[in-house]
């Protein structure tokens, strides 16, 4: 009898035991069971400073949900560079995925597995346009119509309207970067305010320093009456500027386009550079965040027109296409950047 009793507690002890495990030990399920919350963001490469505000704030956000936070990069933003990436997460079980995809379609048979596994897919920053099916929600910065026309316009400002320019864009299948300039294109064309600005060539940096600054020195040299460079990606602006600084044509050449008050606040001390724009990347990170963390507990159902409460930015609306738009663009000049920090 007493073997008995004891076999028993033994039982209740270790059953007690497993109902306790918080499945902190590794990376766990999604489920109401109590396991823990992990969530991984892929950027689009290595050594890009864009990322790092954007990380800070998918970060906060999950340590508000109560969720594991994890990042990890490839080290080129090449179309299929992510994809082993992708892989191992789908190996450790991970409750969602955060990714700024590199393709909008390379990426689509690996995302698909991954869902299969109930694993959630937040898009962020560029998105899988034509393919969204293949991902849960993606977070934009701002309407890519916005991005487009506020590029041209705030290069037209800078130029008198008139005048040869160019694009230095990242890679050749960058989603977001692509749609971008297609909207310049059309602004172009659509708009007679833009008539007297001139396209002449769209070059690419693969978002890596050394080469966008070789793209940009080879734009100086190609167009010697070249007024201006659009550059759509914070590694590019960067070179850009650069590029014009150590030529010593920042009177002739006028640089613009998406980049961090923190790495461009030389370019608009010195002169180089008179204005740039960018969204928050940290908010864009948070928003980000805090999405995925819904989706792994279920507590957002992505549909059009559903409203949500994404923590200290309050409240956001899924658009079409399951797409949520994180804010409206800043343009930094010398009157404000040293406002802003990131």
């Amino acid at each position: 009898m007493r073997n008995t009793v004891a076999a028993l507690l033994i039982s209740a002890w270790l059953l007690l035991s497993i109902g306790c495990d918080t499945g902190t030990g590794s990376a766990g399920s999604s489920g109401s069971g109590g396991s823990t919350i992990q969530i991984v963001y892929i950027p689009k490469n290595t050594g890009n400073p864009y990322f790092d505000p954007l990380i800070e704030g998918m970060k906060k956000a999950c340590e508000e949900n109560g969720a594991v936070f994890s990042t990890v990069a490839p080290d080129s933003a090449d179309a299929t560079s992510q994809i082993p990436l992708i892989k191992d997460q789908i190996q450790r079980g991970v409750s969602a995925i955060t990714i700024s995809p590199n393709s909008p379609d390379a990426l689509n048979p690996v995302l698909e597995e991954a869902r299969s596994r109930g694993i959630k897919i937040v898009t962020v920053d560029s998105d899988l346009t034509g393919n969204e099916q293949y991902r849960d929600v993606g977070v934009l910065t701002v309407d890519p119509q916005t991005v487009g026309e506020s590029q041209i316009e705030l290069m037209g400002s800078l130029i008198g309207y008139r005048g040869k320019f160019a694009i230095l864009s990242a890679t050749t299948d960058a989603p977001n970067q692509n749609r971008w300039i297609e909207v310049m294109k059309q602004t172009l064309e659509s708009n007679p305010k833009y008539r007297q600005m001139q396209l002449v060539e769209i070059v690419y940096g693969n978002d890596e320093p050394a080469k966008s600054l070789t793209e940009a020195e080879a734009l100086l040299t190609k167009y010697p009456d070249l007024a201006g460079i659009i550059a759509p990606t914070t590694v590019g602006v960067a070179a850009a500027a650069q590029a014009v600084e150590t030529a010593k044509k920042a009177e002739q050449v006028k640089v613009t386009g998406l980049g961090t008050p923190n790495q461009m606040r030389r370019f608009i001390k010195n002169g180089t550079v008179k204005a740039f724009a960018l969204w928050s990347p940290y908010d864009e990170g948070y928003l980000s965040g805090y999405v995925a963390c819904l989706l792994a507990t279920g507590k957002l159902s992505p549909a059009s027109g559903v409203r949500f409460t994404a923590g200290s930015l309050g409240e956001r609306q899924i658009r079409e296409k399951n797409v949520v738009i994180t804010g409206p663009p800043v343009t930094f000049t010398a009157d404000n950047i040293d406002q802003y920090n990131f």
